[in-house]
């Protein structure tokens, strides 16, 4: 289906167009993001899923398409974030975990949602992302004996897979907010079933989407820091910064995915371990993002008059 949407009027339906914080200098379509969905739900067409599930899904890829090609007010699309993640916390976390953990989950999934349309912007980066994290929750799943579940997350990472054909760099098309924000969603509200489930730990879907978690919320919090307008477009991502260092979309890209693989092992690795063997790997990949972070920040501020300003 991305190959069709890469042809004639269907090419036109919503186009890129580069802006002064962009990393990609020419129209580009956003349309790869609706190919990659339908996809995953014609994958799960025969698979036990949660109704409101699909509907979350058909909600966020509704509204997300038309701020795609049209624009939609923030409020109305947020509006739409929370009750698609309303509805996925109470069916999967609201039965023996409370009224306060659905709280929790329903503010969780909503940044998750909206964190990986942060990270959206390299080529290649949020299909690898999908590709990798959703491999590990099924293979997780997997090893849990929750086979059913396990296809259901591996759906989701054959189709971003073959969406990355046509992604990576130099990328023929972008996923656009139409693929993004459900994969978001997905990464969440999938983490919390195979939680609430038993298949793996609480700490396990963060440590997994930890690169992208790490980076658009530390990110984030910096905006907040510096009083800036945090919901406007920009430059200042770890990722958009190695792009502009030198390292290009495509080294950026074999970085993170190095990243995104090394980090799944490690989550397979101690899902069976020690509570103590847990608690050290994760306080570890703390360590490591903190340090790694501390160390680009100073290259960043040496060096950062040499790029272009993000």
């Amino acid at each position: 289906m991305i190959g069709w949407l890469l042809k004639g009027r269907a090419y036109r339906i919503a186009l890129d167009h580069p802006n002064p914080r962009s990393l990609h200098t020419s129209p580009i379509p956003r349309t790869g993001g609706l190919g990659l969905m339908f996809g995953v739900l014609a994958a799960w067409l025969l698979l036990p899923l949660p109704v409101l599930l699909w509907v979350g899904i058909g909600l966020l890829l509704m509204v997300s398409f038309l701020e795609d090609v049209y624009g939609v007010p923030l409020p109305w699309r947020l509006l739409a974030h929370f009750i698609a993640a309303g509805g996925i916390a109470m069916v999967t976390v609201y039965d023996g975990f409370g009224l306060p953990l659905v709280i929790f989950a329903i503010f969780v999934t909503v940044w998750m949602t909206n964190l990986y349309n942060f990270m959206d912007g390299s080529d290649g980066l949020a299909g690898g992302m999908a590709l990798f994290g959703f491999f590990f929750y099924g293979f997780a799943a997997w090893l849990a004996g929750n086979e059913a579940f396990a296809v259901v997350n591996f759906c989701v990472a054959a189709a971003a897979t073959a969406f990355l054909i046509f992604n990576f760099h130099p990328a023929r098309v972008f996923m656009g907010d139409a693929g993004s924000i459900p994969l978001g969603f997905l990464a969440a509200a999938l983490g919390m079933m195979g939680w609430a489930r038993g298949d793996w730990p609480m700490w396990f879907p963060p440590l997994v989407f930890s690169p992208f978690i790490v980076d658009a919320s530390v990110t984030l919090l910096k905006r907040l820091a510096r009083r800036e307008k945090f919901w406007q477009a920009h430059r200042g991502h770890y990722y958009q910064r190695l792009v502009q260092i030198g390292w290009g979309h495509r080294k950026t890209a074999w970085f993170e995915y190095a990243l995104m693989l090394v980090a799944g092992l490690s989550a397979l690795w101690a899902i069976g371990k020690d509570e103590f063997s847990q608690i050290v790997l994760v306080a570890g990949w703390c360590a490591a993002y903190t340090l790694g972070m501390i160390v680009f920040d100073r290259y960043w501020k040496r060096h950062s008059g040499n790029y272009v300003s993000a």
